[in-house]
Formats: C-alpha cells, structure tokens, sequence
C-alpha cells in the first residue's frame, strides 16, 4: 500500500512539473499503464475499454482493452495533456488527466478500481444479482449471481443450468460439449473424490464462479478432450473476523437438507480461513427397459440415503512484502447407503419372472494436504512459486444381492475396498519480460496409484451352466507424469497472442493379482496458441489452437465388475490406451448497449477414440456386458452462442444455445436367430458408426419487481440425439422461483420451484443389440428453499492463490 501511494505522489509531481504543457505533438513515444479491479471484490476486469483523447478538443488518439488480470498498457502516446478514459458495462465510468512530457515518457497510474453501478452500500461485498458470461483469453467464465441458476441444493443441480455443460442425473455422469472427457476442477484443484459424488457435496450458494476452458494453454496439464471445468468457491479473506452462513431445503419425493458457514479471520501477517458444508438427503428414481423380442420388461426402484461432510483449514503467514507460506486441507467425508429392486416380467412366460433385491453400504474419506510458498520479486507480477498437494482416498462398499422366484440370479455379497493416492508438486515462475512481453515456464511431478481389492462370497454360472465361486481380484494401476512447460505472449495495442509447449513423460503399469496385466510408456508435446484481435472496444475476435490427450480413467480400466443388474454387468479394460485430440476454436464477443453476445465455432480430431463396447456374457447368453475399447479415428465439430442482455431496468435475459456433432464408433454384439448349433456359435460382432448431433438451449429471466425482490423463469430444452446404443428423445423443463434480500443486501432468501410441468426424464429407444424402449425418472420436480447471510469485516482483501489443474479423472457412468 506504501508502495501506491508513493507511486501515485510521484505522478502528482510529475503532473505539476509538466503543466505547461497543453497540446499534444506529433512526437508519440510515450505510453500509460495500469490494474483495472472491481473496487468490490478487488478482483481483475479484463476487457474493459481504455479510451486516450486529446484535451482540448476530446479528440480519440488512440484505445485499447485489459487483459485478463486486468492490466493495459497503451503505447505512442504523444506529448502533451491527455484524458484517459475508462469504461466497462455495468460500471461507473473513470476519467484522468495524464501529461506525457520528454521527461515523463512512461506513466504507471498503478490500481484504478471501477465502482459497479448498484444501489448496494459501499463497503459491503455482495454477490452479483445475476448470471454474467465473460470471454477470455483461454476460458468462459460464468460468474454465478443470485439468481435461478444457483437455486438448487448441490453444485450437482445446477450444472444443466451451465452453457454447454450436461449432467445425468441418474449416473451423476458429467459431459462438456457433449463429451464427457472433461477434468474437473474446485479452485483448480481436484481431489480423489468421484465426480459425481463431488458435485453433490459442494453447496451451490458457495460457488462463486464456473470457469469452463475448452482450449487449455499449455501451463494446464492436457487431459480431458473437452477441456476443464474449474468450480471457484467464494473465499473470504478480509481484514477481521468475518464470514457467511448459507442453508437450504430441498422437498421432492423425498427431502434433502444442506448448509454451510464459512469463516475468516486475518489481522496483521496471518490470514486463518475455514469451512464446513454438508448434504444430507434422500433421493428415490425409478426406470423402466420393454424388450421387444421377448415381450419382456425389467422395472427398476432405486433409494439412497447420503450423508456427505466437507472440511477446509487454511492458514496463509505473510512474511513480508514478497514471501507468503500457505497451508491448508480438506477433509471429505461420505456416507452412503442404498436400496434397490429390479423386477423382471416375462408376458409371455410368467413363470420365468423373477426379482433382485439390492443393498449397498459405502463409506469413504478424501484427505487431502496443501503446501505452497510464493516469492515475488521486485519487477510487478515477476514471481516464482513451489506447491506440493498430497491426496489420499479411502473407499469400502459392500453390496448385498437377493433373488427371488428364479435360481436364475443366484445370490452373493460384493466387497470392495479402494485406495487411491496421488502427490504433486510443481515450480512456475512468472517473468513480465518487458511491458508488452510475458514468459512462464514451470515443472511438474505428479505420481498416481490406484489399489482395488474384490472379493465376493457369491457363486455365478459358467456357460455349461454350473455354478462356480465368483473369483478374488486384487487390482493395482499406477501413473508417473513427469512434466515442464514454457508459455510466451505478447500485446500489441489491438493485438494479443500466446504460445504454449508442454512436454510429458508417462508410465502407465497394471497388475491384476500381482501379474503384470498392462503396460505403457509414452513421451508426448503437447502444443498450444492463442490469437486475439480487438478492433474496438466493442468488438473481440480469438483463433486458439491445442493438443490434448484422454487418458483413460480409473473405472474405464478396473476389471473388476463396477455395477450389475441381473441382465447387465459394467467392466473396464485395463488394454486401453489414451486417445488424443487436436482442438481448434473461434470465438467472438460483441459488446452491446445494454447486454454482449458470445459465440463460437471449435473443430477435433481424435485418435484412437474411447468408447463403449457391448458384449454378450459368455457365461450367460441372455446377459451383456459393457464395457471400453478403443476404435478409429473420428472428428467432432459444433458451435456456442451465449447472450447477456438486460431490455429493461426490471429485465434482465442469460441465454445460451450450443450445437455439437461427433462421430461415434463402438462395438455391440448379439444372437441371431437359434437354428439348431450351439447359442455361443450364433453370436453376431457389429461394428457401429453414428453421426451424433445434439443440441442444447437455455435461457434465464430475471424480473425486478422491487429493490429488495426479484423473481425468476428458467427454461432448458435439449433435442433429440443418437448415440451408440440409443435414440435419446427430447428432454426439457421450466423452473420458477423469487429472490428476496434484507439487512443492506447481506442476506438473501431464495424460493424455487423446479420442473414445474414434471417433464424431464431420460426417455430413448434402441436396436442394438436388440430392440427396446425405455424411460428412467428422478426428483427432478421439487422446491427448493434458500437462506444465506454475509457478516463481519469488508476492508482489504488480500492476494490471491493460483489455481491450477491437478487430477486424473474418474471414468465410468452406465448405459443400459
């Protein structure tokens, strides 16, 4: 702070001394740079317009924009009084006389901080009052505000809400542009956690912003076809004791209770921070396959009682002006505990019916531990930075299967234990070259294993028909990544580019029953760049380009049986290789009066491609088996196009529509017609090929009716899409719901009511490999109750953390 005002005094005299001054000359070698932040949230604003005029007669000499972190930099100025200007929408304009003299060439006006236009006392931070998407340099940005697309319990429920972002509810299973190879992020960290159960565990109303990077530069590690999605979490770090408590209620079927409280203190060098959330609920869905052939249909009722806690304990210790430790963990703890019956009805056999009852118990905690030190040099934004992330899962689920009026299905207990390990730890170091030029270079270990041990007390048939004990299995999948990359960009007044290399070191092992079942050694680069063109302060024009690879996840290659039905059992395979993609994307943002408009084009193609694969039981004919395998080469293409607008000062619109088209291959096996020889002997291998277009579109209205209350109409619809195995009728949906502050914006109550037609279910029809129809239905109609409330200190936030991407993925996610 001593540092700024000095800065700011030196200007002052540098202004006075040159305020003779007037006219500015032909002569243009000088230039003017600064920060831009929100004087709120005291974060960045890039993309806000730099306008320079001459003084007398308010002529434009020359203009540009921020950059991501906020900072400008306009060059050929000319000598003489100048009038910068300042302005970005939905922010009070800022004005400054600069003075260019012989003497003062470069002036570095240090933070300018833009007050946003609201009706909020000053001082107190409060969220957005709606939904804003921002275009960066390398990512979309959706920075979530108080409105319908935060109003559910979990992060889980509002992904659907997301531009170009899919969920499925019955799997949990999550896809970015139609591909679910997307990484997942929380503060650009992942942890060992499943996806699918993470996302249940954060509280939506402690989500400060969704970052999705569809094109990665090379600094982010290059896993995940479609990209990363990053979950930034609010963090509190004012000066004082402050804090946020947040709860909710969800009643559908059955109801769901979350809540969470976050806390800070920070007085002189040290900042202590710390958390707790919790998602305790019940959930029921149910579904339904009719087999044509056989004029049979197996009926599905599913339960579960879920307990998740979440910890967080951090502390940062400011040495001095450029040293800073920081530490911190998290603790995730699950508990979980399911019931489900699946009945199979044979019309034209009554006797051949039969039902399996189904009970599961599954507990499992997530340590993970957080070291990182910071040095920032003397030159701004020069700095280097050691982080080391230490992550240990622990998983035990026991299943428990019960038949009754057939010895079809016999009956046997699952048990299964995971542990999962992974440590990390990288060096970056940040070097701003010259005003215009920035390099970043860093290393990186990261180091996985994965340890799986089954065994079931059960016995299944052979395919002589005879019973036999369902075999042990002992699984152990290990990854070394050994890493460095260097990234350099320059800005040009309208121009912008950056170019980015990662080269990577892999050695993937499998051992099933301590045999060595895989191996794989590869070394790959991994290129990257960007081109941003800014004509006018309103317009914006990006090309990016990148290479990415998908290695498979962790379910996609244990053998061992992920979940069964008693026609249908999921394995992975542990021969998969990784499939990798070169990514190209075009984006375009258009500033308007009173709203932007956001679109974009992207193209892939990918090698070795990941896909399902559908197998007749040789142990059971009647049964499948699904499963991974890698097929040829294929292409994916699609475009994007999101709208902020707001007509009226009560009317605000967020809408979004996104296309995408993939050509699948898989593999699915079926019987022919018996004709006398053994069943085994008519099975029928079918390569599959499908052109998939999907296509998505939201959109979000949010009406003023006071001050103090706002009230809300969603809307989704999806289109109808082709995959492998299935023809996926439309789903969509209209949600409702009203927003109401109090105490000078510090709390906030929140009603919605969700599906309010009840018309959002997973309906489809397939072929392959036989004939059906089928629907699955979830609580997707309830109401949803909100209170959240802000308190404490408001003064100083302090700096900020990097936030990179660490984890391999989780895999898996069923289809019938």
């Amino acid at each position: 702070m001593k540092k700024v005002i000095l800065l700011f005094a030196l200007l002052f005299c540098g202004v006075n001394s040159a305020n003779h001054l007037k006219h500015p000359t032909d002569l243009k070698n000088g230039e003017v740079s600064g920060v831009i932040l929100d004087q709120n949230t005291k974060q960045p604003i890039p993309y806000a317009s730099i306008v320079i005029k001459s003084q007398t007669d308010l002529i434009t000499i020359t203009g540009g924009i921020s950059q991501d972190d906020g900072s400008f930099l306009i060059a050929e100025l000319p000598e003489g009084n100048l009038l910068l200007e300042i302005q970005f929408i939905g922010y009070k304009s800022f004005s400054k006389i600069i003075i260019i003299t012989k003497d003062i060439i470069k002036l570095e006006l240090g933070t300018i901080f833009l007050e946003e236009v609201t009706e909020e006392l000053s001082g107190v931070e409060v969220v957005g009052e709606r939904t804003t998407i921002e275009q960066k340099i390398d990512r979309k940005v959706i920075n979530i505000g108080k409105d319908l697309t935060t109003t559910g319990a979990t992060a889980s429920d509002i992904m659907n809400n997301i531009p170009s972002v899919n969920i499925d509810q019955q799997t949990g299973e999550l896809s970015l542009r139609g591909n679910s190879n997307v990484r997942v992020m929380v503060d650009g960290k992942l942890s060992n956690v499943p996806v699918a159960q993470l996302l249940r565990q954060i509280p939506s109303t402690s989500i400060k912003s969704i970052e999705l990077i569809t094109n990665p530069s090379a600094k982010y590690n290059p896993e995940g076809m479609s990209g990363i999605i990053n979950i930034v979490l609010h963090k509190n770090s004012n000066i004082g004791f402050n804090g946020t408590l947040s709860t909710g209620l969800t009643v559908g079927v059955e109801a769901k209770f979350n809540s969470s409280i976050d806390l800070n203190y920070r007085n002189g060098k040290f900042n202590l921070y710390g958390n707790y959330g919790n998602n305790i609920g019940k959930y029921v869905n149910d579904g339904t396959i009719y087999r044509v052939d056989e004029n049979s249909e197996q009926l599905f009722d599913f339960f579960n009682n879920n307990k998740s806690h979440l910890y967080k304990l951090g502390v940062d210790f400011f040495l001095n002006d450029k040293n800073t430790i920081s530490f911190f963990t998290n603790q995730n703890m699950f508990d979980g505990k399911g019931e489900g019956l699946t009945e199979i009805l044979y019309y034209d056999a009554n006797s051949r019916n039969s039902k399996q009852f189904f009970n599961n118990v599954n507990k499992n905690l997530s340590e993970q531990y957080n070291f990182d030190y910071k040095l920032d040099f003397k030159k701004d934004g020069h700095n280097l930075e050691l982080e080391v992330d230490y992550n240990h899962f622990n998983d035990t689920e026991v299943a428990d299967f019960r038949s009754i009026g057939s010895v079809q299905f016999p009956d046997y207990q699952d048990y299964v234990d995971t542990e999962r390990i992974q440590t990390i730890a990288n060096l970056d170091y940040v070097n701003p070259l010259d005003s215009i030029s920035k390099l970043e270079v860093g290393i990186e270990t990261r180091i996985f294993e994965t340890k799986v041990g089954y065994s079931s007390t059960g016995l299944s048939f052979n395919n002589n028909g005879d019973l036999r004990p369902t075999p042990d299995t002992d699984f152990v999948y290990g990854m070394d990544i050994y890493s460095a990359y260097a990234t350099f960009g320059q800005n040009y007044e309208k121009w912008s580019y950056q170019l980015g290399i990662r080269v990577e070191d892999v050695e993937v092992k499998a051992d099933t029953n301590t045999v060595r079942s895989f191996t794989d050694k590869y070394t790959e680069v991994y290129p990257s760049g960007f081109l941003t063109y800014s004509p006018s302060e309103k317009n914006q024009f990006q090309i990016s380009i990148s290479r990415r690879v998908d290695r498979p996840g962790l379910q996609q290659v244990n053998p061992i049986r992920e979940w069964s039905t008693p026609l249908i059992s999921s394995f992975g395979n542990p021969n998969l290789i990784p499939q990798f993609t070169n990514s190209y994307e075009v984006n375009y943002t258009r500033r308007l009066e009173n709203g932007s408009i956001t679109s974009g084009l992207f193209y892939r193609t990918i090698s070795d491609e990941i896909n399902r694969a559908v197998y007749v039981d040789p142990l059971d004919l009647n049964k499948l088996i699904l499963t991974h395998d890698n097929f040829d080469n294929t292409s994916a293409y699609g475009m994007e196009i999101s709208l902020n607008l707001k007509p009226a000062k009560w009317w605000s619109i967020n809408g979004s529509f996104d296309l995408f088209s993939q050509t699948q291959r898989g593999i699915t096996e079926r019987l022919s017609i018996n004709d006398g020889t053994p069943a085994e002997d008519n099975i029928i291998v079918e390569k599959v090929s499908v052109d998939n277009l999907a296509w998505n579109l939201r959109m979000n209205n949010s009406f003023k009716a006071t001050d103090k209350l706002t009230f809300q109409l969603f809307g989704f619809y999806r289109g109808e899409n082709q995959n492998i195995q299935f023809l996926v009728k439309p789903m969509y949906f209209i949600n409702t719901g009203a927003r109401y502050s109090f105490a000078d914006g510090k709390g906030t109550f929140s009603l919605n009511f969700s599906d309010v037609f009840n018309t959002m279910r997973f309906a489809f029809e397939g072929q392959r490999p036989y004939q059906q129809i089928g629907q699955f239905n979830w609580e997707s109609q309830n109401v949803y109750a909100g209170l959240s409330y802000q308190f404490g200190s408001t003064k100083n936030k302090s700096s900020s953390r990097k936030r990179r991407d660490n984890n391999t993925k989780e895999g898996g996610g069923g289809i019938f």
